[in-house]
């Protein structure tokens, strides 16, 4: 069995982690984390490049975020399901890596493949528990699932805000690393268009939004179900005015 990882992105098709919460991802391993990417789907449907392109352009992206892992599950993209097949392969996943922090989509999505992972994920991780359930490996159940809302309009405030001020430069450049997809593009996955600025511009302005509500310069938002404890009032360290 490979060593545990700290955080592991389950996200819908290459590139999405790098968008959703790459800087985040980069920061944690730079802190010695091991982090990892599973791309549900090899994003076979996309209207560029192809799937052997893009896989190429996902281990670039890994590099450059210094991930541990990253695996492609292999479900079909554009026609994601929430089915117990689809079930059971990301438990065998989750199993074998036993992340203690998972991350994935918002509820919502523009991409239907992005709505049914987020629910496809929260309930691999409940069932990953289950010790008559009909899948490989030991029961396992990450500590905590985490909703990534970057570039969502209609998700609730933010829980957490992790500041990427100092990794925002290297998320740009993994998504940079997926040509196929962003050459010339002004919007991608949950990223609406700006007009005709450029993605990575569109990217860097949303970034630095998200860093202004934890008076930094730039930030990558999510949020839990659950309410957060903090031992004292002291650990509150944004500023109100």
């Amino acid at each position: 069995m490979s060593e545990p990882l700290d955080v592991l992105a389950v996200m819908a098709h290459p590139d999405d982690a790098e968008l959703l919460c790459g800087g985040t991802l980069t920061k944690c391993a730079d802190r010695g984390q091991r982090v990892g990417v599973l791309d549900l789907t090899a994003g076979e449907m996309g209207s560029r490049g192809s799937p052997t392109v893009r896989a190429r352009e996902a281990e670039a992206a890994a590099r450059i975020m210094g991930l541990s892992l990253r695996r492609c599950v292999g479900l079909p993209d554009s026609r994601l399901e929430n089915t117990e097949q689809s079930r059971l392969a990301l438990v065998t996943h989750l199993r074998e890596l036993r992340p203690t922090i998972v991350v994935t989509h918002w509820k919502v999505g523009r991409h239907r493949d992005h709505r049914i992972a987020s629910e496809l994920v929260r309930d691999a991780c409940f069932l990953s528990a289950l010790r008559k359930l009909d899948a490989a490996g030991e029961p396992f159940r990450p500590l905590k699932l985490v909703y990534a809302t970057a570039f969502r309009e209609d998700a609730d405030p933010p829980t957490v805000v992790v500041d990427i001020t100092q990794t925002l430069e290297r998320k740009l450049a993994a998504i940079d690393a997926y040509a196929s997809q962003f050459d010339g593009a002004s919007q991608a996955g949950e990223v609406f268009p700006g007009g005709d600025r450029p993605l990575l511009d569109q990217v860097r302005a949303k970034s630095a939004h998200y860093g202004s509500l934890i008076r930094r310069e730039y930030g990558e938002p999510f949020l839990f179900d659950e309410v957060m404890e903090v031992d004292t009032l002291q650990e509150l360290v944004v500023s109100t005015f």
